[in-house]
């Protein structure tokens, strides 16, 4: 039986070297630091914060941004439980006209940020937009007046739009579910005369349940991390009055009250995710591993099945990717790029470049020497630096100022006791506080990344290698990187598209005059010309596909290889 310490012969070098156990916990402590102190500021804004704002945020602020944070929450769930769950189920189980195709584009909403998604529909939707003036040209309607129509600017319209590019979360975690339930229960299903909706309601579905309920998990934290769409659209979630309190109010003791609130909301998120998994590993006992054998659907169920598959890619990526590719081209952005757009992509190119290397050194340096030298005390503090995807990019912002300016303090205290002038904002002025903001929310993917990728690599390796006299720089060169470079190629495609489509950290800490892609969109958006922006948003959308593509090609791969 394999240790999960590592061999005998790697723990007689583990305790001949106490120096790599304390430089483990160094770099887990510094790893779990990233999440840690904003967290911890934030407290301290929180009690240290105006005491008289408080009433007025719990009577007139927070009742309301709850409720519609609550009610954003439930529909986003429902929106993607029913545009993810059905279609993960006919594409893992049946065969009909166009699957391979659609089980490839299914995912792609995923390369469409929320905050384009709400742009793009509210000009689509809005009166002045293509579908009313269709309407009124068919019908002779003159006025707005003259007929109903569902305003888009709702928590109605956040519902469906962020739930329409969000659901991949959903379809990508109940696929891979549903691709590997046992073939023999529903096949035992159908000789006991079940139909596919009995073998669905009551085999497939509660199989896979905690699959279901980690997407749904996922889902729901990008749309709390949302600030553009629900500002756009007029909801007024905690995420949005965290930014309105901090920047219109002026109120960083209020912010971080709100931001309390908002993380208990993640907290309790979290605990549902890791339930699902608890729950996951004792119904994975029900489960042989064998690939579930498609049972062909052809004539009208089969359409039926290719319609209900297009429907979600039509509308979460079809729509907005053609609707920014049809504005580029009209209004000649393609043609003649403006060299405020060069500078933004070259900024944006730039930090997020930056950012994935710090994060996927992060990951490297803070993971691999844990399998080396197990300390139990390490693994714990990386789970804490796990945490930070699951922090919405406004709270962790709002908790990375105050550590930057006291270390900008620092600096300029010991500037002006060596040179007599001072440094200045070098720290919370410059782009190194926007890399960090990344590192610290992204570095998540790159430790998750490594260490499933050495859960997966033998330990016998290991000890060879340390049998034969390698060093550990030697074990890292020529074994462990070697065989982590697909998994850090794909996480590095996954962070760096992250960093160029996230808005609310760079909106908040980017330093002055400083533009990226994502900003640009965000202003022309807030002056009422987002179409002017659309050259700008299709950069984005098709930066983000190649990722995509790659997380629907690692599970393939190993499905093949079995």
């Amino acid at each position: 039986m394999r240790s999960d310490t590592g061999g005998p012969a790697l723990r007689g070098a583990v305790g001949r070297l106490p120096a790599d156990r304390i430089a483990s916990l160094t770099i887990a402590l510094a790893a779990a630091a990233l999440i840690a102190l904003p967290l911890a500021s934030l407290m301290r804004l929180a009690v240290t914060g105006d005491a008289e704002l408080w009433p007025h945020l719990a009577a007139y602020v927070l009742p309301h941004a709850i409720v519609q944070t609550a009610l954003l929450l439930i529909g986003v769930a429902a929106v993607t439980a029913l545009t993810g769950i059905a279609p993960a189920f006919l594409v893992a189980g049946f065969e009909f006209p166009g699957r391979k195709v659609l089980e490839w584009l299914l995912p792609l909403p995923l390369a469409i940020p929320t905050y384009i998604a709400a742009y793009v529909y509210a000009d689509i939707l809005d009166a002045a937009g293509p579908v009313q003036s269709a309407l009124r040209a068919v019908f002779g309607f003159r006025t707005g007046a003259d007929y109903w129509f569902p305003p888009v600017r709702s928590l109605g319209g956040a519902i469906l739009i962020i739930g329409l590019v969000v659901y991949p979360y959903v379809y990508l975690t109940a696929r891979a579910l549903f691709k590997t339930q046992s073939a023999s229960f529903a096949e035992a299903a159908h000789t006991m005369g079940a139909t596919l909706w009995q073998t669905f309601r009551y085999i497939s579905l509660p199989l896979a349940r905690p699959a279901i309920a980690v997407g749904l998990a996922l889902a729901l934290l990008e749309a709390l991390n949302d600030i553009g769409a629900a500002e756009y659209l007029g909801v007024q979630t905690l995420t949005l009055s965290i930014f309105t309190t901090w920047l219109n109010r002026g109120s960083l003791g209020g912010a971080a009250q709100i931001a309390l609130a908002l993380l208990a909301v993640v907290t309790l998120l979290i605990a549902l995710e890791r339930t699902a998994r608890r729950r996951q590993s004792i119904e994975g006992d029900a489960q042989d591993g064998t690939v579930t054998r498609r049972l062909p659907l052809t004539g009208r169920a089969g359409v039926l099945a290719a319609i209900a598959c297009a429907i979600p890619v039509a509308f979460g990526f079809v729509i907005p990717g053609g609707y920014l590719l049809r504005e580029a081209i009209r209004r000649g952005l393609i043609a003649g790029i403006e060299p405020s757009l060069l500078t933004a992509l070259a900024t944006t190119v730039a930090l997020a470049a930056a950012a994935t290397a710090v994060v996927l050194a992060v990951g490297i340096a803070a993971a691999i020497p844990l399998r080396l030298v197990p300390v139990k005390a390490a693994l714990s503090l990386l789970a804490v630096a796990s945490m930070g995807y699951a922090v919405p990019g406004t709270v962790l912002a709002l908790g990375l100022l105050s550590p930057l300016v006291a270390g900008d303090e620092i600096l300029n205290g010991l500037s002006r006791w060596l040179t007599g002038v001072p440094l200045g904002l070098v720290l919370a002025g410059s782009s190194a506080a926007l890399i960090l903001a990344y590192t610290a929310r992204f570095a998540s993917i790159s430790i998750g990344v490594v260490q499933a990728g050495l859960a997966q690599m033998p330990r016998e390796f290991d000890e060879s290698a340390r049998l034969d006299g390698a060093g550990i720089g030697a074990l890292l060169r020529h074994i462990h990187l070697p065989l982590l470079t697909p998994a850090l190629t794909g996480a590095a495609l996954l962070v760096f598209v992250d960093c160029l489509k996230e808005l609310p950290m760079t909106l908040l800490m980017r330093p002055l005059n400083v533009e990226t892609l994502a900003t640009s969109i965000y202003q022309f958006a807030t002056r009422g010309s987002f179409e002017d922006g659309a050259l700008a948003a299709l950069l984005i959308v098709l930066a983000g596909i190649p990722p995509v593509i790659l997380l629907m090609r690692a599970p393939d791969a190993r499905e093949a290889r079995r």
